[in-house]
């Protein structure tokens, strides 16, 4: 059974040859954890204002 011997990197760089990486460092990627950030950030402001009613 063949190994692999290289370390999976979690952000890979444009000059970098390796195939083994999560997530690249390009447009799509730095749009798509803003979006997913931004996502996240909304509905736990939601929860805090929903508990803030609920509450009263």
């Amino acid at each position: 059974m063949k190994q692999n011997t290289e370390e999976t990197k979690f952000v890979k760089e444009p000059e970098e040859e390796t195939q083994e990486y999560i997530l690249q460092k390009n447009k799509k990627t730095k749009l798509g954890v803003t979006i997913l950030t931004a996502f996240l950030v909304l509905l736990i402001i939601a929860i805090i204002i929903s508990n803030i009613f609920f509450n009263n």
